[in-house]
């Protein structure tokens, strides 16, 4: 089989978690189990998913992000000079607030042994002739991102006064934490990156503290930090890339088409693919879809992970027949529009609300390409 993805009938990553594996990680966190029994426990989880990915017809297999609360800061938290606490007022969704970690800089940011290449080898042994192991990580721009948010920048300022510095010093961490992947047998890596959502969104502006012209330099660090951490990777590993606008418990943060960034982003971001969110009216249309340079491929997120409402298969082929207008059938596949659990909360819907999701996928993907 062909181990590059994107594959037609894909997933972005993440799982819901099994119950058991909610109430082991809240007595860990309360002192009543060791970190070994949390271990144990996650690996009988990730083991019960990776056979059901499986049996559903997945050729990309990962943990589900079962050992992490949330698909981006339990990342930044094993670097050097990142640091976090439980957050008083959370980060504002459509109708709840996230309650995720402040997180922020301690000192300067370098890495050692990054604990996801250990989580990568464990879902590495279950590769088989069909099958190949994902790492979901989050973008080194929104790893930047987090740093340089309005509530970050003065504590950041105080450690980088020159951001070009913090810039090299994350896109540097990236490259080790990319090169030990690799060298663990990883050759598929997925960035997670909701920093454009925020940038398409009407209060973009607004939400950054800055005008139009301030917006544009910040699209400009943010393809230029995922660029320098991709420079001088292997040949045969393939990054792409999921844009997102904000998942947790089935709200949203971010709404706004691609069209403001796509010439920047789909034209110059070194990634392999796309795989982009067009679930709903709050992700626009397929216009901006011209501008994905000719060596990328585009994955359809048309399936929603948001509700448990089982899409009607005739749309969304009708909805791949509208987005080869911009790009030929033979560079699109398909997915889920995020993941079912970004963070450990996971979306309101059932696990077999999961699986009958993936299911349609593979059933709509098969198809249309046959």
């Amino acid at each position: 089989m062909n181990k590059n993805a994107p594959f037609r009938f894909d997933i972005v990553g993440s799982f819901l978690r099994p119950e058991f594996l909610k109430k082991a990680r809240a007595e860990f966190a309360d002192k009543k189990i060791t970190s070994e029994e949390l271990k144990n426990i996650e690996d009988t989880a990730i083991t019960d998913l990776i056979k059901k990915q499986k049996e559903v017809g997945l050729q990309a297999i990962t943990d589900g992000e079962f050992r992490r609360s949330s698909w981006h800061l339990d990342f930044m938290w094993a670097f050097n000079g990142v640091g976090h606490q439980k957050t008083k007022e959370g980060i504002p969704f459509h109708g709840e607030p996230a309650l995720i970690d402040d997180t922020y800089l301690t000192g300067k940011v370098t890495v050692d042994h990054h604990p996801f290449v250990d989580h990568f080898s464990f879902v590495k042994q279950f590769e088989d002739e069909n099958t190949v192991a994902r790492q979901t990580i989050p973008a080194p721009a929104q790893f930047l991102f987090q740093m340089i948010t309005p509530g970050n920048m003065e504590s950041t300022k105080a450690i980088y006064p020159d951001e070009e510095e913090l810039i090299k010093d994350i896109a540097n961490g990236y490259k080790k934490v990319i090169q030990d992947l690799y060298a663990a047998g990883c050759r598929n890596i997925q960035f997670d990156d909701c920093t454009w959502g925020v940038c398409v969104d009407p209060n973009a502006c607004f939400i950054l503290g800055t005008d139009e012209k301030g917006l544009r330099r910040v699209v400009d660090k943010l393809v230029r930090i995922n660029n320098l951490a991709i420079e001088g990777k292997p040949e045969d590993l393939v990054i792409n890339t999921h844009i997102c606008r904000g998942n947790f418990h089935s709200t949203w943060a971010c709404e706004g088409s691609y069209d403001s960034v796509a010439e920047e982003l789909f034209a110059n971001e070194k990634v392999d693919a796309f795989y982009l969110e067009f679930d709903d009216e709050r992700s626009g249309g397929f216009e901006s879809l011209q501008y994905v340079s000719e060596d990328k491929q585009v994955v359809l997120g048309l399936i929603t992970t948001k509700s448990q409402v089982l899409e009607n298969k005739e749309l969304i082929s009708k909805r791949i027949e509208e987005a080869k207008k911009y790009i030929p059938l033979d560079r699109l596949c398909l997915s889920p529009q995020c993941g079912f659990a970004s963070t450990e909360e996971g979306n309101k819907l059932t696990e077999e609300d999961q699986w009958k999701k993936l299911r349609l996928v593979k059933e709509i993907a098969e198809e249309v390409w046959r």
